[in-house]
């Protein structure tokens, strides 16, 4: 087939070549992270941004480094949908706000008390009704769009320059480290916490679906999916400090 003999000798196509070759994995893409994202994200603009992904991924593109072309693409063409979606974020500062003060009781609470800070406690310490401290979760978690430095966080993102020839071995030795991290903090959770996070980003099942796995609502699931979350955030605030100070 066509398609097959191109992947083998991607390094002798042109840039429209390869564009044109690839542009059913950017709807594959786009579709697939529709599903996962509020109805205010329109598929349209994430296959537009999608293409100039994968327009920069076909110019960038360097076979002697190891990695498909396939492969480099789709992480080029979900880092600009990414993109598209952090600019077009339309969560007010205060929810980002009550989300860092979120994080940060928990941490205070989880390093006074050396165990993981319960959702009463969390709510007490910000002075709030467990209610609204539920909604916060709604509100700032996983019923949102996800700005691109929390899907970092949370291992969404590959930490990608505009060039592959621009990671040397310092951005490996770091990348490494912050999955070592990120993986304890993950073992560290609750378990359910534990669990809505494996069948979010690594099952790549929605919250409605994890919902019905555990037999709750999908507000509910949301809800623990955003807990996880936060509690990610105050167990990573050395990783998520030097991230958004270079943003």
């Amino acid at each position: 087939m066509k398609g097959l003999a191109a992947y083998s000798s991607v390094q002798d196509q042109d840039a429209d070549t390869l564009v044109n070759l690839h542009a059913p994995l950017v709807k594959r893409i786009a579709y697939h992270m529709v599903n996962r994202l509020p109805p205010s994200v329109q598929v349209d603009d994430l296959i537009q941004a999608g293409m100039i992904g994968l327009l920069e991924a076909s110019r960038n593109y360097d076979q002697s480094r190891g990695a498909s072309f396939e492969t480099y693409a789709g992480i080029r063409i979900r880092g600009s949908m990414l993109d598209e979606i952090r600019r077009s974020d339309w969560t007010p500062r205060s929810v980002h706000r009550k989300a860092r003060m979120v994080s940060d009781a928990m941490r205070d609470i989880e390093n006074e008390q050396g165990r993981d800070a319960r959702d009463v406690e969390v709510a007490d310490a910000m002075g709030l009704t467990l209610e609204s401290y539920h909604k916060i979760l709604l509100d700032s978690s996983g019923c949102r769009v996800f700005s691109v430095e929390e899907l970092r966080f949370v291992g969404e993102l590959p930490q990608v320059e505009s060039d592959c020839s621009t990671i040397g071995p310092l951005d490996g030795f770091q990348k490494n480290e912050f999955k070592d991290s990120l993986a304890e903090a993950i073992s560290g959770l609750p378990e359910r916490e534990r669990l809505v996070i494996a069948l979010y980003y690594d099952e790549e099942m929605n919250l409605r679906e994890i919902g019905q796995v555990l037999g709750v609502t999908e507000s509910r699931a949301c809800q623990i999916h955003g807990q996880a979350t936060f509690r990610l955030r105050s167990r990573l605030t050395e990783w998520l400090s030097e991230n958004e100070g270079q943003s």
